[in-house]
């Protein structure tokens, strides 16, 4: 009778032992790319690298669940929404398009879940409280670009951009930064993601003549607009935003995007990175998991999103940790307040300093202006 009461006692105790101590759980986070459509040369990429993500951040499971939006706003936004209600995510990463990144912004919002946008989207004033952007800023990377024309001799831009949000931002952008520098957007064409020509627009800006022009499209999507232009007989000088810096770039637009101009974070550059460049050391070793995996100059723009988030998550995850558990409303709020308190931190793509009233983070020093030559990308001096 008494070794029975004993018993009783010792597991009553290792009950209470138990319920004092939080409950492991894993840390789920919802990942919505562009893995179809016109914007899979930036989706596929990501997903690579998330092949090498970590399985477990401060001693916690980590638990991706990778869903495909096709390029497609609305499958996003149902991506979201599936997140937040049913798998009940800690976290969100996408999208990779901007368009769609947009578009499950609200989703995010309204369920106070962090999403770490693999787009540089823009939001209104007051709706970005959760939504933190992994790529660089349409003015960081705005800003090499115009320097370089202005070292160039550049007097006047033609534009010929996406319709969408990606290409209105950084249409508003180079306007702004080119009439601070005595440059002047002389012509403007437009067009959408699915077009497969650009003929009648690459003809008005060959006939407008301008000293450059800046193409702004991602992916393999950036090489047809590029080609159009050059088959056009137009001479001038032509750049490409951080979108187009992809080896999809140069193998579609081959000769033609020849002498050409792209800026971009450090990460695809790592080696050429000068040794006191504080991204040099994570550049490479992104560059060399990657490349191990994916074979010989693969390397992309936006799968080192994908390594950068994970540097994200070993910094803040250990902080959240000491607040809440995975799964709540409480941890999900601690992360966001984890990721606006993390100060300096580098990344493969630069330096980001997140902050309560700053969801960019970088600073003009992140750009790195590359140029096409013999089918690479060199750091123009």
């Amino acid at each position: 009778m008494k070794l029975i009461q004993k018993t009783l006692v010792a597991a009553a105790t290792t009950l209470v032992m138990l319920a004092a101590t939080p409950a492991l759980a894993d840390v789920t986070i919802g990942v919505s790319l562009a893995l179809t459509g016109p914007g899979s040369g930036l989706g596929i990429p990501m997903n690579n690298q998330f092949k090498l993500f970590p399985k477990t951040i401060a001693g916690e499971k980590i638990n991706l669940i990778i869903l495909d939006d096709a390029t497609d706003p609305g499958k996003g936004v149902n991506n979201a929404r599936r997140f937040v209600t049913e798998d009940k995510v800690d976290l969100i990463i996408g999208s990779c398009i901007t368009t769609t990144s947009a578009a499950m912004a609200p989703v995010t919002l309204e369920a106070k879940t962090v999403q770490l946008s693999a787009a540089p989207v823009g939001v209104p004033p007051g709706q970005d409280a959760w939504l933190f952007r992994l790529p660089q800023g349409f003015a960081v990377m705005a800003h090499p670009i115009v320097e370089h024309m202005k070292k160039s001799g550049v007097k006047t831009i033609g534009f010929l951009g996406y319709t969408d949000a990606y290409g209105e931002l950084w249409l508003k952008e180079i306007i702004k930064q080119g009439e601070a520098a005595g440059i002047k957007v002389v012509a403007t064409e437009r067009f959408a993601r699915p077009d497969t020509s650009v003929t009648p627009q690459a003809l008005k800006l060959s006939a407008a003549n301008p000293d450059a022009i800046l193409v702004v499209a991602s992916g393999s999507g950036a090489a047809m607009p590029h080609k159009a232009i050059v088959e056009r007989g137009y001479k001038g000088k032509i750049y490409q935003t951080h979108a187009a810096a992809t080896p999809d770039l140069v193998r579609i637009g081959g000769k033609d995007v020849e002498g050409s101009y792209v800026v971009s974070g450090p990460a695809v550059i790592a080696e050429q990175l000068p040794d006191n460049h504080p991204s040099k050391a994570l550049a490479v070793d992104f560059v060399a998991g990657y490349e191990k995996l994916m074979g010989p100059n693969t390397r992309n723009q936006f799968a080192g999103h994908s390594y950068d988030a994970a540097i994200v998550l070993e910094k803040v995850l250990p902080v959240a940790l000491k607040k809440a558990r995975p799964g709540t409303p409480e941890f999900r709020a601690a992360l966001r307040d984890a990721i606006e308190g993390m100060g300096r931190t580098v990344f493969s793509h630069g330096v980001m300093n997140w902050t309560k009233d700053d969801h960019w983070g970088y600073t003009n020093e992140t750009g790195v202006l590359l140029k096409v030559a013999g089918g690479k990308f060199v750091v123009e001096k």
